[in-house]
């Protein structure tokens, strides 16, 4: 039975982030407040909880997913940031938007080869919500997300509590409810070419000029 932890979504008790961690780190599926709406979250060697998203989601196993990082010295370890990005990301994070970046060398290989053709790059977010990053922080590493869309969703409601949970909680092993989140969805920025283009722009809209 899934259980869910009831958190202050400004200054988070810090008993139930530590078990939502080892939830996390003994390879569990959370369902976590973000400034996009909740989230399903799992570290990177889950493999059983990333093979339960890609079930409920119905996804193959090319489906990119995003890094959740504490900080850009985390991100710059898993993915290559030239001088523009790393401008960019700093202004722009903590915050609403994914960034699409080469990957590096230390990108963990499941990453880079489960099921994939060798991704060249990777979509990373800095949260700027004050659970995700004391999660985060807790787990003590980054944790691989997505969205909680279900295969005939077209507009999910993932922001409000109650309606996440009453969809969602029956699927995953912890829930932290933090009361509603902003919308989602992210923005999404990719760095991968000559200059950064923003390809979707979420629900708070960013202006790279």
């Amino acid at each position: 039975m899934a259980e869910r932890l009831v958190l202050h979504p400004v200054n988070p008790q810090q008993r139930l982030i530590d078990k939502a961690a080892a939830t996390l780190r003994a390879g569990g599926l959370a369902i976590i407040p973000t400034d996009a709406g909740y989230s399903l979250a799992w570290t990177l060697e889950a493999r059983d909880a990333e093979e339960r998203v890609l079930r409920l989601r119905e996804l193959d196993r090319r489906h990119p997913f995003t890094l959740l990082c504490r900080q850009l010295s985390e991100a710059g370890r898993l993915a290559r940031l030239d001088d523009p990005a790393f401008r960019l990301m700093r202004s722009l994070t903590p915050g609403p938007c994914t960034f699409i970046l080469p990957a590096s060398a230390d990108l963990p290989k499941r990453i880079k080869n489960a099921g994939r053709s060798k991704r060249r790059d990777i979509g990373i977010r800095l949260p700027d919500h004050a659970v995700a990053r004391l999660l985060l922080d807790a787990v003590g590493e980054p944790l691989l997300s997505t969205s909680l869309v279900l295969p005939d969703e077209d507009h999910p409601n993932s922001h409000e509590a109650e309606a996440v949970a009453g969809q969602w909680l029956r699927w995953v092993d912890v829930m932290l409810d933090a009361e509603d989140c902003e919308p989602g969805p992210t923005s999404i920025v990719d760095c991968t070419g000559d200059e950064p283009e923003v390809i979707r722009q979420g629900f708070h809209p960013i202006n790279l000029a």
